[in-house]
């Protein structure tokens, strides 16, 4: 039968029914493998990462001065009331493919392809970025021990080199890795957490012994105006006119970009179909990963603007660099260690995130329909896997790639504010579904991360909404030529997997896991609310 587009498209939405059923009837369906200590190592293996190690020293000299310790406590703020939203959909709808999902049940299948989309561009570009990053971290490590590459090699690990070679082949080993089975990445993802948060507390342990409090003041600099050639933000555009780094409004425009650094938590909602009893552990993992991120990273921004005056603070390796300028050498090389160790989760965590995006949306079809295969051999999704490894490869190989990093914060920051609002709009709708976890204070709540997510981007710059524009314009144009036509739920009736089609991947390698029975299998559970109506007759007419 012809793929149709039956019904209309920006209403179409996924009933909660059919969420669950696709998961628990389907042929291809992922291992639940994670716990909640998994779930949490999951988001801090993300969230600990370049946001620590590279962006707030350079925020702190380019925009906000040691005021980026407030940018902390905003974008903490905003991504803890974001959290809160996932938290309670995804104890709601604990399947793969977290915002996109949440938004095809709630809003309807054209809203959830654009936040998948939207969701692509995050984590593709995360990856990306974070590959350069590690490449310059890996020199500045070797540098660190003596070790002195040869000029004609060393150009090939430079962050904004024409040609690195270093982050390709990195991407290429953890897709690998990735492909290979989830159970063998958490286990990887466990040993290297817990190294990197060990760095960061000697860091905050050793670098609070060397502060100087004058590096505090001034502690909101005086305003300056922006460069001719700088891009203006959104909201300095709308009022036309231009608040440039520094002062008050530096503090936000700061509090926007080290947004990114607590980007992650969102990727433990991508993780639900993999998660043991996720209606509590997913809610849980999220929430406790938010927390201990929260305090370390606060603790480390005081710690890194008290040890060197803030316009010291640029470059590619800030905490390395602090640390040696205060005479802590040794530091300095156990940091740089730290770095690769962290940004080397973040990458194998975005990619574990982005193939079960993909792998949800090919389920779905509104992707290929082959990316929607879990691999007979390796019990994971092995070609959304390699899909997403491979996009990284070709993106990381752009040598202006750290200068889209505001993209990968826009994308994720148009995923909150469809959280926030689905939070809403489902209470109303489906009042009864349980929850694991449910949003306190609601309306307040939702409508402050809806109000703090909004703000955040319109402190964004202009050029790059005008990227955000014409990657959702394409990606607009792709639902409309293939997805429309080709989604599961047009094509409720003909819609069937051929037979045989179980990826049996390659070699004779046997799967990580064999999964057991299930039991319990999960369902969208009612409770119907409890009103009892009251009598209508008075006492002296009841029997």
């Amino acid at each position: 039968m012809a793929p149709s587009a039956n019904g209309q498209t920006v209403g179409r939405r996924l009933p909660v029914e059919s969420a669950f059923t696709r998961v628990e009837d389907a042929r291809h369906r992922l291992p639940r493998l994670f716990g909640r200590r998994d779930l949490v190592v999951l988001g801090l293996g993300v969230m600990i990462g370049s946001g620590i190690f590279s962006i707030s020293g350079n925020q702190a000299a380019l925009t906000a001065g040691p005021a980026v310790i407030l940018s902390f406590v905003i974008a903490a703020i905003v991504c803890l009331l974001a959290a809160a939203c996932y938290a309670e959909l995804s104890s709601t709808i604990p399947v793969s493919g977290s915002a996109y999902t949440f938004s095809y049940v709630t809003f309807g299948e054209m809203w959830a392809w654009l936040v998948g989309w939207a969701l692509v561009l995050e984590l593709v570009t995360a990856a990306a970025i974070v590959a350069r990053v590690w490449s310059a971290y890996a020199l500045a490590t070797l540098d660190g021990f003596g070790i002195t590459l040869p000029e004609n090699v060393a150009q090939y690990f430079g962050p904004t080199a024409k040609v690195n070679l270093v982050a390709p082949l990195l991407l290429l080993l953890l897709t690998a890795m990735v492909v290979t089975g989830t159970k063998l990445s958490a286990r990887v993802l466990t040993v290297v957490v817990a190294a990197k948060v060990a760095v960061i507390l000697l860091v905050i342990v050793v670098g609070a012994t060397h502060i100087n409090w004058d590096n505090y003041t001034p502690f909101v600099p005086i305003a300056r105006a922006a460069p001719a050639t700088a891009s203006p933000t959104l909201f300095s555009w709308i009022v036309d006119s231009s608040f440039g780094t520094f002062g008050t409004m530096g503090i936000f425009t700061a509090a926007s970009t080290i947004v990114f650094a607590y980007i992650g938590f969102d990727l433990i909602a991508t993780a639900s179909e993999d998660a043991r009893n996720p209606r509590k552990t997913v809610p849980q993992g999220m929430l406790l990963g938010v927390g201990a991120v929260t305090i370390l990273y606060i603790a480390m921004a005081v710690v890194l603007v008290g040890m060197r005056p803030y316009g010291q603070l640029a470059g590619s390796a800030p905490v390395s660099s602090a640390l040696s300028a205060v005479g802590v050498g040794w530091a300095a090389k156990v940091v740089n260690l730290g770095a690769l160790l962290a940004l080397m989760t973040v990458i194998m965590v975005v990619l574990i995130g982005q193939s079960r995006v993909l792998f949800n949306m090919g389920r779905d079809g509104l992707l290929p329909k082959s990316l929607g295969r879990v691999s007979r051999v390796y019990s994971s999704p092995a070609r959304a896997a390699g899909v997403a490894g491979l996009a990284a490869v070709a993106l990381t190989l752009y040598p202006s790639v750290l200068q889209l990093e505001e993209l990968l914060v826009i994308g994720a920051l148009f995923c909150f504010a469809f959280c926030a609002v689905g939070v809403l709009r489902l209470r109303r709708t489906e009042p009864d579904l349980e929850r694991g976890f449910r949003v306190p204070l609601v309306p307040l709540v939702p409508l402050l991360s809806l109000g703090a997510t909004v703000w955040l981007m319109l402190n964004l710059k202009t050029s790059t909404w005008a990227k955000f524009g014409i990657w959702m314009a394409l990606g607009l144009a792709i639902y409309g030529l293939y997805g429309r036509w080709h989604s599961r739920l047009a094509n409720e009736d003909s819609w069937e997997f051929d037979i045989g089609d179980t990826d049996p991947g390659t070699g004779g390698l046997q799967a990580v896991r064999q999964e057991p029975e299930r039991t319990g299998e999960l369902k969208a559970i009612r409770t119907p609310q409890q009103n009892p109506q009251k009598p209508t007759r008075g006492k002296h007419m009841r029997n």
